[in-house]
């Protein structure tokens, strides 16, 4: 790790130094954290492995402001407002299923469904009875009975596959 003070040329103010290994310790961040800071102008690169120590560490806190108070950049600012909304509208949506829950308007769809299939059983079960019932009321031959009975047991197959 390696912190150099440059002495001032022409009055200048001295510059503080350090090495990528410096910066990334006192900064606290990884190598790409530091790459994509200075590519963002936030970090002050002066070389082959020479950062300017107190222009990035200003720009760094800088940064970090921005950011905490909500003004790190038209991107950051334009992402966090669309979240935001995005949590609005969520938080909307659940509380009008909710309300409309308890006013009665919403059903389980497993209770729905629970219904349905008794429902459809009781059809199947009437349908499949007509054969016997009218060989047993209108005196139908066996024959004619079971030809009943399997047509009405394929028509079923066929709703029960979707084939209308």
């Amino acid at each position: 790790m390696l912190i150099v003070q440059e002495l001032p040329l022409g009055g200048d103010a001295p510059v503080l130094r350090a090495d990528s290994e410096a910066l990334l310790d006192i900064l606290g961040i990884s190598a790409q954290a530091l790459s994509a800071l200075k590519a963002r102008g936030i970090a002050v690169d002066h070389g082959r492995n020479a950062w300017n120590l107190t222009a990035t560490v200003r720009g760094y806190i800088a940064h970090l402001r921005e950011t905490a108070s909500g003004r790190g950049g038209e991107e950051y600012v334009a992402t966090l407002t669309a979240e935001r909304a995005r949590l609005a509208r969520e938080q909307a949506d659940g509380q009008a299923l909710k309300n409309a829950a308890l006013r009665g308007e919403l059903v389980e769809a497993s209770a729905v469904e629970r219904a349905w299939s008794d429902l459809l059983r009781q059809v199947q079960a009437r349908v499949l009875a007509v054969p016997s019932r009218l060989r047993a009321d209108l005196g139908l031959e066996a024959a004619t009975a079971e030809a009943l009975d399997r047509e009405l047991r394929n028509a079923l197959e066929a709703l029960g596959r979707g084939d209308g």
